[in-house]
């Protein structure tokens, strides 16, 4: 009855409708994705080694997942309206303490115990309200809620391998097999995860809004790029350190490379693949969200996390004033920052080809030369090895530019012509509030 009357009062779930776009309230959720990345880099950061990275991807993963039901969610109801902000802010809240335990989620078992289990207990919490708000909505149609029980061992399974990976390695007295265990409870997670999207398919699934479903992805990726940048200055401890000119020279070639994979991706790309996302309908849309979308977007913002990594490990080292300028660039900071690059530009490719069946040759030389340049920028200073990149990134951008300048200005105008009728027809819709205030007679003067 107090679960009714409270609805009652904030009102109802209200469902998407076909041109809906991102709620306000979703961009507000996604604030504590940003802070779950920055976590991730962070605790990666501290000591970066193999197994910091492999740990680094699967809590990525698992975090991911959680997203992309999520997003799943909020391709059913409007996130923002009625009771729904309640039960997310229970979500969020689920979300953060998710990413505060993460840097002792595969700490020594025996003295980091809790950590682990304000993961698992966190995830339980955060599956669970997205459950029950789908449960909620699909409660006019049976069809639907047989089909969220058809994915409901997943979450079961999913929520018994975390718990054991709390559970089980303190028992064990061998801390490398304590270890090793907890590790491989983690993969069996993620292989479970993304193994369910793929084996249960499209089927009975809908995306009802494509503007919707896009808008969100983009946004999310231009979160993660976002943090690179934060991650770079405060890992880089460029606020520690007296204002060099080399120090702003390599903020600056951060902020310009991290532009220009923006460019790379948004330019073109991103908008050709929302209109043929609009283009497909019924199972080929369902199909190209997830594959496009839901996984694809992982590996980029798994790149975007690694070349932060080594951005920041570069950065760290042209900050320091112990350290010469002339100095290669030592540890993992040349291949991290390369190697991420090379993952985020891979998976916009594949994106690519997946959405719109092209593949940019620019974009296969560019990863040949990016491949090509590690050795050799290993060998430079941490301020070139950074420049090299960088400019290999600009021309990317600038061929592009060129090559792609017919279907970018044709795509640009369809883009504009599209955005001016959706701002036309809203302007209409809005000037009949004005002329509601002129028909409305004006209030008697006082006698």
């Amino acid at each position: 009855m107090v679960g009714n009357r409270w609805r009652g009062r904030l009102g109802p779930a209200v469902g998407i409708a076909p041109g809906a776009r991102v709620d306000r309230f979703e961009v507000f959720f996604d604030l504590v994705f940003v802070f779950s990345f920055f976590i991730i880099t962070r605790a990666t950061a501290a000591n970066i080694t193999g197994r910091q990275l492999l740990h680094a991807m699967l809590v990525l993963a698992v975090l991911w997942w959680c997203w992309v039901v999520h997003s799943v969610v909020a391709t059913r109801v409007r996130l923002g309206e009625g009771f729904v902000p309640v039960l997310m802010v229970a979500g969020m809240a689920a979300v953060f303490c998710f990413a505060l335990s993460l840097p002792q989620a595969f700490g020594d078992p025996k003295q980091t115990a809790a950590g682990p289990m304000v993961v698992a207990v966190s995830y339980v919490v955060i599956r669970g309200v997205h459950l029950l708000l789908y449960w909620h909505v699909a409660k006019e149609r049976p069809g639907e809620r047989r089909l969220l029980l058809k994915y409901s061992p997943e979450l079961v399974a999913s929520t018994l391998l975390l718990l054991g990976a709390a559970l089980i390695p303190p028992q064990i007295e061998d801390a490398g097999r304590a270890g090793m265990v907890r590790d491989g409870l983690w993969v069996s997670v993620v292989l479970l995860q993304y193994s369910a999207g793929l084996v249960a398919g499209a089927w009975g699934w809908m995306v009802t809004s494509a503007e919707h479903w896009t808008e969100r992805y983009d946004l999310i990726l231009i979160i993660a790029l976002g943090e690179s940048i934060i991650s770079v200055g405060v890992g880089g401890n460029l606020l520690g350190q007296p204002v060099t000119w080399p120090a702003i020279t390599a903020a600056v070639l951060g902020i310009v490379f991290t532009a220009a994979l923006w460019w790379a991706h948004y330019d073109v790309i991103a908008p050709a693949a929302r209109i043929a996302q609009h283009v497909a309908l019924g199972h080929a849309r369902v199909s190209m969200a997830r594959d496009a979308y839901a996984y694809l977007h992982l590996v980029m913002i798994a790149g975007v996390i690694l070349f932060a990594l080594g951005a920041e490990e570069i950065v760290r080292q042209i900050a320091d004033p112990s350290v010469s300028l002339a100095e290669p660039a030592h540890g993992p900071g040349v291949p991290l920052l390369f190697g991420g690059v090379i993952c985020y530009l891979c998976a916009d490719m594949l994106f690519q080809l997946r959405t719109l069946r092209t593949l940019s040759w620019s974009r296969v030389g560019t990863v040949l030369v990016l491949t090509a340049a590690i050795p050799v920028a290993t060998h430079l200073p941490g301020l070139a090895a950074f420049a090299l990149l960088t400019a290999i990134c600009v021309a990317l951008v600038a061929v592009e530019v060129v090559v792609m300048a017919d279907a970018r200005r044709a795509l640009r105008q369809a883009a504009l012509h599209e955005r001016t009728t959706y701002e036309k027809h809203e302007a209409d819709w809005r000037a009949r509030w004005h002329e509601q205030a002129a028909d409305d007679p004006p209030d008697n003067p006082p006698a």
